[in-house]
């Protein structure tokens, strides 16, 4: 029995917006805001690149889930509605757990990451981002994210999934880092720099045992 699951990162939202505009010399959205558990909405184009994911969901044939899941905050619930209303499925059950929210950010949420480096130092906001176990003040490491996230994939979801479901979750680029870690068996090192582009869907075909035997990034 092989199941599918899809994971899907939130298109763009209105404080990715903000930050695109105060860094249009710099094309790479460097300076972006630590967003965490605050909860804007999407943009235009993060419409756009829900609707684009959806659209590569039906070009190769994905559009028959059983169940989806999505995080607490609206970007991500957004990005499933426009997904799961252009491929038909609105019907289906949808889960919200805050257990797939992003990683809260704590004291950084809100700043630029300019800001940041000017408040706390570059180099300790660089350990804060680029470290798997370090947190900043009052927040949550990309390991702690990992620890409040797997618990719930692996009791919710993993399961229908190897009993052949199709299951398709819409969430954040940190708590679907801690999902594919899992899945594929990444090193703290290799997740940290796993980048997830917005809107895309990554399909895995997973077996009963629960390991991978196809994956697919739909672009």
């Amino acid at each position: 029995m092989v199941g599918t699951l899809v994971l899907t990162r939130h298109g763009q939202s209105e404080w990715n917006k903000k930050n695109l505009v105060r860094n249009k010399l710099r094309e790479l959205n460097l300076t972006s805001q630590f967003t965490g558990w605050k909860d804007p909405e999407l943009t235009e184009l993060g419409q756009q690149e829900a609707l684009k994911g959806a659209g590569e969901l039906k070009k190769y044939g994905y559009t028959h889930f059983d169940i989806a899941f999505t995080s607490a905050l609206q970007r991500a619930q957004k990005t499933l509605e426009i997904q799961l209303k252009e491929i038909d499925q609105q019907g289906i059950r949808v889960v919200k757990d805050q257990a797939l929210n992003e990683r809260d950010y704590g004291d950084l949420t809100g700043l630029n990451k300019d800001d940041a480096r000017a408040k706390f130092g570059e180099e300790q906001v660089h350990t804060w981002r680029r470290s798997f176990d370090v947190p900043p003040p009052g927040g949550e490491s990309l390991k702690l994210t990992a620890d409040r996230v797997l618990p719930f994939f692996n009791k919710e979801i993993k399961p229908l999934v190897e009993k052949g479901e199709s299951v398709l979750v819409a969430a954040h680029g940190n708590s679907l880092r801690a999902v594919i870690m899992a899945l594929e068996h990444l090193s703290p090192e290799e997740i940290i720099n796993t980048e997830l582009a917005s809107g895309v869907p990554i399909v895995y075909k997973i077996d009963s045992d629960g390991k991978v035997i196809d994956k697919k990034i739909l672009k």
